[in-house]
């Protein structure tokens, strides 16, 4: 799960024997060399056609301009895959068995547009940017191996390749990789070795075992970051009963195992945690229990499930719940339109994507024809944890890592998204050898907001009322979702028809959870009688790309400060009021606001030379609605590798080397992070008449309780931030909606009214006949 892909500026690069080389179509035809041409395909003969009718005078439709955005389809994918794999130079193996040691691609997914590219394209005059691929390769075949990034092009017939790093050029080490299918299945086989002297201490005291298991299995959950500094791989394990809700389910084993090595027999167990003691070896621990010199820890049989979704106990009032309740319909159909990955409705229009990398990111967002942002999207989602055991303690989770995107698994209508819903199905070749398709991994629907807009009652004060008039609230909603492991992120992005966005999160799913000793109660609550839910504090990072009537924007904020005067029509007397203090923000270190400091309310991105009819220069607010806090000390190790946590909200300047805040590499190197947040900043660049983009990160921290079993539930923990217009138009935008219901009365005794609306007076029928449907599986077609 991680960044946008790699920030431009990369270099045509060559290595030495036994490293990947690089080299365009050109060069490979001007040696001589056969240069593969490549298969042409339907499915994206039509990028190629829509490319070629585009008039250089002229703005691209729509959805031609939103097609640049959209995530690659699966020709598109294999033929990058296809290409990558027929350069001998790069050695890449189609099917790399059961060994670390081979190069093989890891990931492939859309190389966004440089900003430039894109804008000259979408308000014409430009031809249309080539549509470019970003690949991740693991070299693990040579002496020193590594990881390299690389753009591929152009689709949808790729000839060349080039490597691209990210800001400062640093050279991503082997050990910072994200972990694949493999080496989790190459760690479980090792396990199932290296815990043969455990087997009958797990099976007296659990009733499970590791060690040549076919049922009553033991299965782990790994944590990260893994190890204690840059080069290590060395991950703690907790060890749980393989029953639904595992992860409620901890053993009270914990297990240090060394995984660096490409070869696995060479891993070992360095420590093992059991129950509130450290041995050196599995052997050790064996030894002590069986000269019964051991605290043994015996959890419960689990017969009747605690971690299960089964319905049990009774409400104590009469409410049914054996029957459907409320649902969401379209009485006249849907408002809204999909068209490819461009999403129409009331007065937006934008373009929509799931990276595999980091998962809903959304393009060129535009109000009633006006670009609003050229970016938002998410960049990352941290979750810091404390405890007394060794995996409590070690817990430091940066979900970019494991690959966000392609955690969206199926959405289940009815619960996960109304079913009148529109579904779309994502494509990812990430850690596999094709594209992998995930039914029903994004939702659209509009959704009652079950309160008016606006509205008011016009009182006349004497038992009657002058008008009534009220709009209903309505809201289109863009959402996926992120299982990471035991969590499941609910990502929701709201349009509103007054020209006001939100970016929301609910954390839902298993709490991550060790084993209770009394020692834990300082890091967390009991939530069952061998369990602890450890504390730990969630943070999710946005970037949002803003052009406010044009790209060059100044940023400023605006608060109330009381001021103390005489009294104009009461001599002698004093006045205390509120008035309005506003802070030009003129570099980028004025405009980081970090935790523990004030936030001021209202935060401005303005334009310098576009005013309303009011005189005010156009404006849209960030408005926040998040209780972050700090995850670690500043400067502190792992904190480096998230040093965007440190702010509340960081201002900078565009550029196409900082075009994400995380990688894919800094759960497993937070030490020396690919991208260093900080160095944004650093240089503190002049931000007035500048392009913008704002850092926003939200959060809030999470003390695990009883009700927490079995899941968290999501009233109470979701977090985000609004855009929201401050003087951008004349007047509110939604006065365009036919949706209004205006109510005035006829006659003096309220006998008769006069009901003015433009829908319908009835909205018909509400309840679709289609049956619930499900499917949930994922694979290569």
């Amino acid at each position: 799960m991680a960044s946008l892909g790699p920030a431009w500026g990369g270099r045509w690069v060559e290595r030495g024997m036994g490293q990947s080389r690089c080299c365009s179509h050109r060069a490979r035809a001007e040696q001589g060399l056969e240069v593969p041409s490549g298969s042409m395909w339907l499915e994206t003969l039509a990028w190629v056609v829509a490319a070629l009718g585009v008039l250089a005078s002229a703005s691209p439709a729509p959805q031609l301009g939103a097609s640049i955005f959209a995530d690659l389809s699966p020709a598109e994918l294999r033929a990058v895959r296809s290409f990558l794999l027929s350069r001998p130079e790069l050695g890449l193996a189609a099917d790399h068995g059961d060994s670390l040691a081979s190069n093989s691609l890891f990931l492939v997914e859309l190389q966004v547009p440089r900003k430039s590219q894109a804008l000259q394209f979408l308000d014409g005059g430009s031809p249309r940017p080539p549509r470019l691929a970003r690949a991740i390769v693991f070299f693990g075949e040579q002496a020193q191996p590594n990881v390299t990034e690389f753009v591929v092009g152009p689709l949808p017939r790729p000839s060349y390749y080039r490597a691209v790093s990210y800001k400062g050029g640093r050279p991503i080490p082997f050990a910072a990789r994200p972990v694949t299918l493999l080496e989790y299945e190459l760690m479980h086989r090792r396990l199932v070795e290296l815990t043969e002297p455990l087997d009958r201490l797990l099976r007296d005291t659990t009733g499970f075992w590791y060690h040549n298991c076919s049922q009553r299995c033991l299965t782990f959950s790994d944590v990260a970051p893994r190890g204690l500094g840059p080069g290590e791989r060395r991950s703690w394990l907790i060890l749980q009963r393989l029953v639904e809700g595992h992860f409620l389910h901890p053993v009270g084993l914990e297990l240090l195992l060394d995984h660096r090595s490409r070869d696995p027999r060479r891993w070992t167990l360095q420590q093992l945690w059991y129950n509130g003691q450290y041995f050196a070896s599995a052997q050790e621990l064996a030894w002590r229990y069986e000269r019964g010199e051991l605290a043994l820890a015996r959890p419960p049989t689990p017969e009747l499930l605690f971690s299960t979704y089964m319905p049990r106990g009774h409400f104590g009032t009469g409410t049914p719940t054996d029957v459907h309740g409320a649902k969401v319909c379209e009485p006249q159909g849907k408002r809204y339109r999909l068209q490819g990955n461009l999403v129409e409705y009331g007065g937006w229009r934008l373009a929509l994507r799931l990276r595999s990398s980091a998962g809903l990111q959304l393009f060129d967002l535009r109000f009633n024809g006006e670009r609003l942002a050229h970016e938002l999207s998410v960049q990352e989602a941290v979750a810091f944890y404390g405890g007394s055991t060794p995996a409590a303690m070690q817990t430091k989770y940066m979900d970019a890592a494991w690959g966000m995107g392609t955690l969206a698994y199926e959405l289940a209508p009815g619960i996960d998204c109304p079913e009148v819903a529109t579904y779309l199905d994502a494509h990812h070749l990430y850690d596999a050898a094709g594209p992998v398709r995930y039914r029903r991994a994004l939702c659209l629907f509009e959704l009652p907001t079950g309160v008016p807009l606006r509205r008011h009652f016009d009182s006349d004060f004497r038992g009657g009322y002058r008008f009534y008039g009220g709009l209903e609230g309505q809201v289109l909603v863009l959402r996926t979702t992120a299982t990471v492991y035991n969590y499941d992120y609910i990502w929701d992005v709201l349009l509103y028809p007054n020209g006001v966005l939100e970016a929301k999160v609910h954390a839902t799913g298993y709490i991550h959870a060790t084993f209770y000793t009394p020692q834990g109660l300082r890091y967390g609550s009991r939530v069952h009688r061998d369990v602890l839910g450890n504390l730990h504090t969630h943070l999710l990072h946005y970037k949002v790309d803003l052009d406010i009537a044009g790209t060059q924007n100044s940023f400023e904020t605006l608060d109330v400060r009381f001021e103390n005067i005489s009294n104009p029509w009461s001599a002698g007397e004093r006045v205390v009021q509120p008035r309005l203090h506003r802070q030009r923000c003129r570099s980028e270190r004025q405009a980081a606001f970090p935790f523990g400091t004030a936030l001021p309310r209202y935060l401005l991105f303005s334009s310098p030379t576009q005013h309303n009819r009011w005189g005010h220069p156009r404006s849209y607010r960030i408005q926040y609605s998040s209780q972050a806090g700090r995850v670690l000390p500043h400067g502190w190790r792992e904190e480096r590798g998230v040093a965007w946590g440190r702010y509340h909200l960081a201002v900078t300047r565009h550029h196409e080397k900082e075009a994400t805040s995380s990688s894919p590499y800094a759960q497993h190197d937070p030490w020396q992070p690919a991208v260093d947040f900080e160095s944004f900043i650093r240089n503190d660049e002049n931000i007035e008449n500048q392009d913008l983009v704002a850092w926003v990160t939200v959060g809030f921290l999470h003390i695990p309780h009883a009700e927490d079993v079995p899941n968290t539930a999501t009233p109470g923990n979701a977090v985000g931030f609004f855009l929201r217009p401050f003087n951008f138009f004349d007047e509110d935008p939604s006065v365009a909606s036919r949706s209004p219901v205006i109510v005035r009365p006829r006659d003096p005794a309220f006998a008769h009214v006069d009901v003015q609306r433009w829908t319908p007076a009835s909205p018909g029928p509400c309840v679709s006949a289609e049956p619930f449907g499900y499917n949930g599986t994922y694979g290569q077609e």
